[in-house]
């Protein structure tokens, strides 16, 4: 039983860290694309951290996929590689960091409820209450900034967002048996060809005098948010449970939110901390909340 805790806690710990990483993603975007364009830092990311897990899954002859696993990585890479990515690039191009940070924190409702399906995880009614009171404040906080009406770059915050939440949900439960780490580095090894064309096509001259803010953002992005991150995330969700990590990706827009007035001079309003205890309560609400599996359906009765 000690045990049991102690990997739960493990997960967490992890599960936090990858959160962390994750929250300098929006920031490091926004940097990014001003200099180097939504598509060359939402696709090029992915071939950078695609060279380097080629080269960590040669070195360490990791086995390959089989033929059911490739069809879930399938399912991590439109989410994690593609959807994602590009989505919040564009997002970013033209919305201030702490409006899509918000937005951001609707998706552990939607990786639970894809672990419902996917993972067949049950939540119970205490982490419900929880996560739809942590999101109803992140919807009222979103409606706020765009002076009522969710805008066209909201609809594709909130697609990046179902898109994630299906590929963490999916990506959780094949790490138990693929491994953490591996998940996501096939995911881009199979996804990254496909990445090639589009980004040439993208790439200018001027890219070459973009300052080295908009480098080191976007190494960071291809090294950390795309790769190192997703171990650390993976790994927490294979040890704690998805729905139950999950609920930390609450802290996760609100660090956005301060790292965006560090680096990125954003004001923080006395909303934007008002939403933030609201969102933080509901984590300290349903941390602890019951999580089940599914009976199977060839379990005798």
């Amino acid at each position: 039983m000690m045990q049991v805790e102690r990997k739960e806690k493990l997960g967490l710990l992890l599960g936090l860290i990858g959160v962390i990483c994750f929250s300098f993603t929006l920031p490091a975007t926004r940097i990014a694309v001003a200099y180097l364009g939504a598509t060359v830092v939402g696709l090029g990311r992915t071939i950078i951290a695609s060279i380097l897990v080629t080269i960590v899954l040669i070195v360490r002859k990791e086995k390959r996929p089989s033929v059911r696993q490739f069809k879930s990585l399938i399912i991590v890479s439109l989410g994690a590689v593609l959807g994602f990515p590009l989505l919040t690039s564009w997002a970013m191009e033209s919305l201030p960091v702490s409006h899509g940070a918000v937005e951001l924190a609707l998706l552990p409702l939607a990786t639970a409820g894809f672990a419902i399906i996917r993972a067949g995880e049950v939540p119970s009614l205490k982490f419900w209450v929880s996560s739809i009171i942590g999101s109803l404040a992140v919807i009222i906080y979103a409606v706020h900034l765009g002076l009522g009406q969710l805008q066209y770059t909201d609809l594709a915050l909130l697609a990046a967002v179902f898109m994630l939440g299906l590929s963490y949900a999916e990506g959780g439960k094949l790490a138990q048996e693929l491994g953490s780490w591996q998940v996501i580095a096939w995911a881009l090894i199979i996804t990254a060809p496909f990445f090639i064309v589009p980004v040439f096509l993208n790439v200018t001259g001027e890219m070459l005098h973009a300052p080295l803010k908009a480098w080191i953002s976007f190494i960071y992005l291809a090294v950390v948010s795309q790769f190192l991150a997703y171990v650390a995330w993976y790994s927490g969700m294979a040890m704690g449970g998805i729905s139950r990590v999950s609920q930390i990706q609450y802290l996760q827009p609100f660090l956005m939110i301060i790292f965006a007035a560090l680096f990125l001079n954003e004001s923080i309003t006395l909303f934007t901390v008002l939403i933030a205890v609201i969102v933080v309560f509901s984590v300290i609400f349903g941390k602890n909340a019951t999580v089940t599996k599914k009976r199977s359906a060839s379990v005798k009765q």
